[in-house]
């Protein structure tokens, strides 16, 4: 599966069939008896330069392709770029020198009106990413719950419709539809990064992805720092969201809650509008004083499923519900399709 940039995401299915022995060489295990010792960080960098894990981190980034990051160096530069500073940048990786530079700023439109603002790293820092994202998603993701959806190998939008319309079959007839205002924008980086520091336990692997988090975005010729947010745009943003996101996942699962999230995009199934208020009230609570985050009162809303859409479809109000488009989604279909029959006004069919 690709991230919304085109990031590998490797296939693992619920981690299934996964041991110790399928772990990628180098990553620390300890037991659970030992884990008050002070091991030894785990040569995690070592695993992500190995010339296997490289070379498939390659492969991605060139097939993906992407516009230049701030250096204007494009896809098809990669190769020459590498061959004469390889050693050099593996060595800055190894001694954990390495600094990213910093990400352009693009605008794009959002589907519901508006704009949001990507971050392209260079072409350089999305091969690093990847070879990142591939020997930490096998770290995290068999960890993650069943009910997340959104950048994970071998699972889709499509699941979480599905599973959408099981939950609403079920009897839970009543959806809590949670915006999170801005949410790549507002990721506190100790947060984070304390999350990440779970798993691993490189200190060179740790410093780097924070980097990648501080790493100034770069605009009509300025670069502004950045102290908060993850920028959408690189192979890592998913994953990162994910590994914070998770805890309102677990928490959820605490309750006993059914519920499915694509990335920010989260929804709970509750019985009445009564336990749904409730919900909504304690699960905001949650996500604004354990992460931070700032839950969109305005967008945010407990309704039936049938009028509130998500990920593009809605429901009938059958007691076997059936899955059609969202109408917005129908909209902008129509939208697309006049615009491109308006291209071929005037031409010799």
């Amino acid at each position: 599966m690709k991230t919304e940039t085109g990031a590998d995401t490797a296939t693992h299915p619920e981690g299934q069939g996964r041991n110790p022995e399928s772990q990628p060489v180098g990553v620390e295990t300890v037991p659970a008896s030992s884990s008050w010792t002070k091991a030894e960080p785990a040569p995690l960098m070592e695993v992500v330069v190995e010339k296997v894990n490289m070379a498939r981190a390659y492969r991605r980034v060139v097939t993906n392709k992407g516009a230049p990051g701030a250096d204007g160096m494009t896809v098809d530069q990669l190769a020459n770029h590498l061959k004469q500073h390889w050693s050099t940048l593996r060595e800055r990786l190894l001694a954990g020198e390495y600094h990213p530079s910093p990400v352009r700023a693009v605008e794009i439109p959002k589907p519901k009106g508006g704009t949001r603002q990507l971050g392209i790293p260079t072409v350089t820092d999305r091969l690093i990413q990847q070879a990142l994202l591939q020997v930490l998603t096998p770290l995290f993701d068999p960890g993650f719950s069943a009910s997340s959806y959104g950048y994970r190998p071998g699972r889709s939008a499509q699941q979480a419709v599905s599973a959408m319309k099981t939950h609403v079959a079920a009897g839970h007839r009543w959806a809590v539809d949670l915006d999170l205002e801005a949410f790549f924008d507002r990721v506190n980086h100790d947060l984070l990064m304390a999350r990440v520091a779970r798993r691993v336990h490189d200190k060179r692997v740790l410093r780097l992805i924070r980097r990648y988090l501080e790493a100034g975005m770069f605009q009509d010729g300025l670069t502004a720092p950045r102290r908060q947010g993850t920028p959408q745009g690189g192979p890592l943003s998913p994953l990162l969201a994910n590994i914070l996101l998770d805890d309102v996942d677990k928490e959820l699962e605490r309750r006993g809650h059914r519920f499915c999230r694509y990335a920010d995009d989260m929804q709970v199934y509750v019985r009445s509008r009564r336990a749904g208020e409730r919900v909504m009230a304690s699960l905001s609570d949650f996500l604004e004083s354990s992460l931070r985050l700032t839950v969109n009162r305005d967008k945010s809303a407990v309704g039936r499923p049938w009028n509130r859409g998500y990920l593009g479809y809605t429901l009938t109000r059958h007691k076997l519900p059936k899955l059609t488009l969202a109408k917005a989604s129908v909209q902008r279909l129509m939208q697309r399709v006049r615009e491109i029959l308006k291209r071929g006004r005037g031409r010799n069919i």
